[in-house]
């Protein structure tokens, strides 16, 4: 499994939002510029996101984007499979039953079964609040005398 770009700016993109959640609609130049990414390439994760439901939009003057829910409504896991598609560490798990032809056969499946499943409890046992928590904990805790 490799995650991509768009899915690690994605995740940052709806972390900012996560954080910026009470200043109302954020405009994507002000994300691009906290989060050091170009604005053209959030303009095509947004799409992703507005097909999903998870991003609110607001045009006009005070425009931009917001989370359409609290941050620990969304699981990384969700996230990256709309960026990604699957999680699957083979592509012989896309598809679920598996139709590979080898499968009744293959003495590896439940090796990549088992990682798989792994891997989807983990993305999805992390929501953007525990990002965001761990993060101020992080920050909290870093101080000097």
């Amino acid at each position: 499994m490799f995650i991509s770009t768009k899915g690690r700016y994605a995740l940052r993109m709806l972390l900012d939002l996560a954080e910026h959640q009470n200043d109302g609609f954020v405009a994507l130049k002000d994300i691009a510029d906290r989060q050091d990414i170009s604005k053209k390439y959030l303009e095509q994760i947004v799409p992703l996101f507005n097909k999903s439901d998870i991003l609110r939009t607001n045009r006009g003057f005070n425009g931009g984007y917001r989370l359409a829910k609290s941050p620990d409504k969304y699981t990384v896991g969700e996230i990256l499979r709309i960026t990604e598609g699957s999680l699957s560490p083979v592509a012989c798990l896309d598809h679920d039953p598996v139709e590979c032809v080898r499968s009744n056969n293959c003495a590896t499946l439940p090796v990549w079964q088992g990682l798989y499943q792994v891997i989807n409890e983990y993305l999805d046992g992390i929501t953007l609040q525990d990002i965001l928590d761990q993060q101020r904990e992080r920050y909290t805790n870093d101080y000097s005398i």
